[in-house]
């Protein structure tokens, strides 16, 4: 490395200018100044004289102001405002969950008929009056289930759409709310405190839409799937990415990935590995395209705009699925 010496005073800052000689870079604020140092968030080159601190390297004076400006703001590190109590949005997530299975409890619980309403059914279900957590196999349309004892629930493809939605937010047995509001627990205000309040709740409701497509187009038409899982397997697809993008230690969430993993495909209980994997992808393509979109003031735009595109493409699959049902 070789600089010229210190000058005793310098003007306002020059635009990047030629090497002093063939191939050897010069500092962008300072014009002929050769140096091979360049700045760990710009990968401009700085001389010894602009060279600023940081937690890893150096930056540039722009940087580091930059860098100020957007810590006063209160902005996050890819780009989402900083949440001053991160665990609230998963709170909220929670209460939400807990309130539709008290609902579920006080209308009956199995034989609920809050159940197949909310849950997520690709086709309609004949489901028993006198046993609403019962129907009848095989019965495709509304004029076919005319049992005395039979009544017709819409799903999906007969327009039922809200249940994409509602099946995420629907438990019926405790073990699953429990197992699942505790993984949003752990896990939600750790990667709000990351991701800002706004894109956490992108993040957690397009994974869940996510598994919710993949169930729709994967699991058996007759039935019906329910539960958070989608979108909390789509937090731990998004936490791996964000712990590999910092460099960290990816085996301890590597680890819990996958001991459920293992879980979800153990047979006789009856979970649904379908909305486990589509969760799982989105998540993970969620929390990339929030991670890796490019700095800039366009930024945001960038992530909003992918996001966009990603939920046209899932209603896209699911209205393919309804035709193809039809």
């Amino acid at each position: 490395m070789s600089s010229s010496p210190p000058a005793g005073s310098s003007g306002p800052p020059a635009e990047p200018s030629g090497s002093s000689g063939p191939g050897v870079p010069v500092c962008y604020r300072h014009a002929g100044r050769e140096t091979h140092i360049t700045c760990q968030r710009c990968n401009r080159p700085i001389c010894p004289e602009c060279m600023r601190d940081a937690a890893v390297g150096f930056q540039c004076p722009s940087c580091v102001s930059e860098g100020a400006r957007s810590t006063r703001s209160g902005q996050g590190p890819y780009g989402g405002a900083r949440s001053n109590n991160p665990a609230i949005t998963s709170l909220v997530l929670i209460g939400m969950n807990v309130a539709v299975w008290i609902a579920i409890l006080a209308t009956g619980w199995h034989e609920s008929r809050l159940t197949a309403r909310l849950a997520l059914s690709p086709r309609g279900l004949c489901e028993s009056i006198a046993a609403p957590d019962s129907y009848y196999p095989g019965v495709g349309s509304a004029a076919a289930c005319a049992f005395p004892d039979g009544r017709w629930v819409p799903g999906v493809a007969d327009g039922s759409y809200w249940e994409l939605i509602t099946s995420m937010f629907t438990h019926v047995e405790i073990w699953h709310i429990a197992a699942n509001m505790l993984s949003l627990y752990i896990l939600g205000p750790q990667i709000e405190a990351v991701l800002g309040r706004t894109r956490f709740l992108a993040l957690y409701l397009l994974s869940g839409l996510a598994g919710s497509a993949t169930v729709y187009w994967l699991s058996n038409p007759d039935g019906y799937t329910l539960g958070a899982s989608g979108a909390i397997f789509g937090l731990f697809g998004a936490y791996a990415v964000l712990v590999h993008k910092v460099g960290g230690d990816l085996r301890a969430i590597g680890g819990l990935l996958v001991a459920n993993l293992v879980i979800t495909f153990l047979p006789g209980l009856n979970i649904s590995w379908q909305g486990h994997l589509g969760g799982l992808v989105g998540g993970v393509v969620i929390a990339a395209i929030l991670v890796y979109a490019p700095r800039g003031p366009r930024r945001s735009v960038v992530q909003w705009c992918l996001l966009f595109t990603l939920l046209a493409l899932v209603a896209l699959a699911v209205i393919a699925r309804s035709a193809q049902l039809a």
